[in-house]
């Protein structure tokens, strides 16, 4: 049985929303191994106490509990199943969870190949931006077995606020996918409001002072439409990560004979965004695309 004392934490990841994550299990009092491919990216975590790995492979012979959080799914199959994986090295009664937005049939191979090492793998996306992670607010939508999420379940506790298990493995990255599709559309909206509040002569931020409280509103709105009213595009999510996201959405889609159109419209604008060379800005950015216009 895990507990804090016998639980030392291999972390993979330390980007926009990682870094604020591992800050948070640090100050939980656990032990923590952080890697991630540019040492200087971990830099404010050494200095807070956590230890470095040169190599995945480093991180599944220090710790007990992994989680992974990078780009796309062939970073995750590599941190994973490659020459010096988790699951390529790791050491019975381990639990890896991969917080990457990835593919729902990558989570289930990685499960398959993790059980026959005796590992427990869990997939447990997430939702909430670098907001959610820095006030460790995320919502975590889980696939796996029910024991190994009891398990873990405290330690994702100290991330999120909304944890949630959906299902067997890949049913978290599932889940993830409805969230996608959901903020996809709806950041549609929220951009042609903005946009047709300064058309029409309005005060825009007077204007989400209504509209946030009423039926129109959503996270979005309230978190994402205040900072392109401010000019602010920086990423709490990136929009190449989104196109990404997206895609995966439209090929699970695809394969359930499901057609979005909604989906494929944003993700089309989107690509027009990182046509120009935009793919490292916030998902608020796709209102440039009225700005340029």
């Amino acid at each position: 049985m895990l507990t804090k004392e016998n639980t030392i934490i291999g972390f993979i990841g330390t980007g926009v929303m990682g870094k604020s994550m591992a800050g948070h299990l640090l100050k939980a009092g656990y032990p923590l191994y952080v890697y991630t491919r540019t040492k200087e990216k971990a830099k404010e975590l050494l200095d807070l106490g956590a230890g470095w790995a040169s190599t995945p492979k480093e991180i599944a012979e220090k710790a007990n509990v992994i989680i992974t959080i990078v780009g796309y799914p062939t970073d995750v199959e590599e941190v994973y199943l490659g020459k010096d994986g988790l699951v390529t090295n790791g050491r019975e009664n381990t639990y890896v969870i991969d917080m990457t937005t990835s593919t729902p049939s990558l989570a289930e191979k990685i499960h398959q190949e993790a059980s026959k090492k005796g590992i427990s793998a869990l997939d447990a996306p997430v939702s909430g931006g670098d907001i959610g992670a820095r006030e460790a607010r995320l919502a975590i939508m889980v696939g796996g077995d029910e024991a190994a999420f009891k398990q873990v379940e405290p330690i994702l506790q100290v991330m999120g606020s909304n944890i949630i298990l959906q299902g067997k493995a890949g049913a978290g990255q599932h889940t993830k996918m409805c969230n996608q599709i959901a903020i996809a559309s709806n950041m549609l909206g929220v951009m042609e409001s903005i946009v047709y509040a300064e058309k029409a002569g309005l005060n825009p931020e007077n204007v989400l002072k209504t509209i946030t409280t009423g039926a129109a509103g959503s996270w979005s709105l309230s978190n994402l439409a205040p900072r392109v009213i401010g000019g602010d595009f920086e990423p709490g999510f990136m929009i190449k990560h989104f196109i990404k996201d997206m895609g995966i959405a439209l090929e699970e889609a695809e394969k359930m004979g499901l057609d979005l159109p909604g989906l494929s419209l944003a993700q089309s604008l989107y690509k027009k965004l990182a046509d120009e060379g935009l793919s490292d800005l916030g998902t608020q950015a796709l209102y440039k695309l009225w700005q340029q216009g």
